[in-house]
């Protein structure tokens, strides 16, 4: 059994933890517990919005969560003997929802999970043009499997993983951070949703910070978005059980920190909160490589190796999209971000065919275990992207025949009021 570093009741906001957590990035977060390398340590994780999600029908929490007080991390978890320059190796050695007793409770992971599509307002998601609004669905887990009463028809085996885990930032790498993201953001200061998400005070969470430690956090602490040099938010389905990462170290100890745990993801994970989101633990082995970063050139991002654990699917049903925008039949000059659009596009458009909702199908592709590959981008002027969706997921035929797509009655999502 891996030592249990880090600690949550997640009948508790985060807030209210014994030690808290922490929500932004900061070299001054204060570390919650030091381990070694060679250690085993297992961390247990809040669901990301400290459970402002609900087991419910509504969409109404989806559509007005407050993302100021997300993620919630676990950590810092400060490593003996890291300095700037190392490289903190961390293999997964297991992950999973909440271990808890079997009947269901009311946090994400005990039980049940769910994916969002965020409202253009708030966040919005990679469709946010053709879906603006707020809606949910509810995953039931059964061991590997996940079901939706939102979304009849499928099921499908998780690849779960940490949708977040990074070390923390240099005073000096957190500046540049803040500077580069402001000048993006000052490019159209009123752009809905923005370009960035900027240091916010309100309902900043420093762990164990107080004074003008916690003031300092507050100001200048990055959101914790997007991925960044330090690992952040990678959203990459395939770090699963048996994968090995290597982190930069930019601060002594490396102060680790994460958590936003997914039960499955498709790839790109679409929908903003496109996975199924839960708590739960990840189980972690230790390492140091020292000089690392220089040894191996890994200044600038993370490396790492995929583990053997997923789920075994051998047909697809794939979509194309090319760097077009259609509706205005305007060519984009190599752009894998239309490209991918537009196959995402294709594949809604398809699945309603067979009766599910647009929303339906958005929401399915966010968290279905399907692939998303940059297939060219090097004949001009338009990229190709490609999206590989499973056919065994379905419980009928989903492919292409001269009889026709099989129409039903699929239900809806959850939706706001």
């Amino acid at each position: 059994m891996p030592d249990v570093v880090f600690t949550v009741d997640q009948a508790k906001s985060m807030r209210d933890q014994a030690v808290p957590g922490h929500n932004r990035w900061h070299p001054d977060v204060p570390v919650a517990t030091m381990v070694r390398p060679g250690q085993d340590i297992r961390v247990e994780c809040r669901e990301w919005t400290d459970g402002q999600i609900g087991n419910n029908d509504s969409a109404n929490d989806v559509r007005d969560v407050d993302l100021n007080r997300a993620h919630m991390l676990s950590g810092p978890i400060g490593v003996e003997g890291a300095e700037p320059g190392d490289l903190l190796v961390v293999d997964i050695l297991d992950l999973g929802p909440v271990q808890a007793p079997q009947e269901y409770g009311e946090a994400p992971g005990q039980g049940w999970g769910y994916t969002g599509i965020f409202a253009k307002a708030n966040g919005g998601g990679f469709l946010t043009d053709y879906f603006p609004d707020a809606y949910k669905a509810i995953w039931d887990f059964h061991g590997q499997v996940a079901t939706s009463r939102h979304i009849p028809g499928v099921r499908y085996t998780g690849l779960t993983h940490p949708g977040l885990f990074g070390t923390a930032p240099s005073a000096d790498l957190l500046a540049r951070w803040n500077r580069r993201e402001k000048a993006l953001a000052d490019t159209d200061p009123d752009r809905v949703p923005a370009l960035a998400l900027l240091p916010l005070e309100d309902q900043t969470l420093g762990g164990t910070a107080s004074g003008d430690v916690l003031d300092g956090i507050a100001r200048d602490g990055a959101r914790t978005v997007p991925a960044r040099e330090n690992g952040g938010n990678h959203d990459i389905k395939n770090f699963s059980r048996g994968s090995r990462v290597f982190y930069p170290v930019h601060v002594q100890d490396a102060k680790l920190s994460g958590g936003d745990l997914h039960f499955s993801q498709g790839d790109g994970e679409i929908t903003f909160c496109g996975a199924i989101e839960m708590g739960g633990f990840i189980d972690f082995h230790i390492d140091l490589i020292k000089g690392g970063m220089e040894t191996y050139g890994v200044t600038t991002n993370p490396v790492f190796i995929p583990g053997n654990v997923e789920p075994r699917y051998s047909e697809f049903l794939t979509f194309i999209g090319i760097s077009v925008e259609h509706e205005e039949d305007r060519n984009l000059y190599l752009d894998a971000t239309q490209a991918y659009r537009n196959a995402c596009l294709n594949a809604v458009r398809y699945l309603q065919k067979f009766g599910y909702s647009g929303e339906q199908a958005y929401l399915l592709l966010g968290s279905a275990p399907i692939e998303g590959r940059v297939s060219g981008v090097v004949d001009i002027p338009n990229a190709c992207c490609s999206l590989y969706l499973p056919t065994a997921i379905f419980d009928f035929d989903v492919r292409p025949s001269a009889s026709g797509p099989v129409r039903a009655d699929r239900g809806q999502c959850a939706v706001t009021s």
